[in-house]
């Protein structure tokens, strides 16, 4: 979580984290391991009641130092929107 918020993945926009869902820890990580995350966008869908918002569905993957997948999981945020 701490990388996820280090990289700001949305720049300086707030961002509102509606949920984590099929969190996964596939191998141990220990003191001292280099993580390393990707995050893919699945989706975005425009918000119905608030049309300044939108909401991305993001699927997310580390590894360690030795490229070993240890964490997968999908995330549901809200972030804002340009103007259409």
């Amino acid at each position: 979580m701490r990388l996820a918020i280090a990289a700001r993945p949305f720049g300086p926009h707030p961002l509102f984290g509606a949920g984590v869902d099929d969190l996964r820890w596939l191998k141990p990580v220990r003191p001292g391991d280099t993580l390393t995350g990707w995050v893919e966008c699945a989706a975005k869908v425009p918000s119905r009641s608030k049309p300044q918002l939108g909401v991305i569905h993001e699927h997310w993957q580390v590894t360690n130092q030795k490229g070993e997948l240890v964490m997968t999981s999908k995330g549901i945020n809200m972030v804002r929107r340009r103007p259409a």
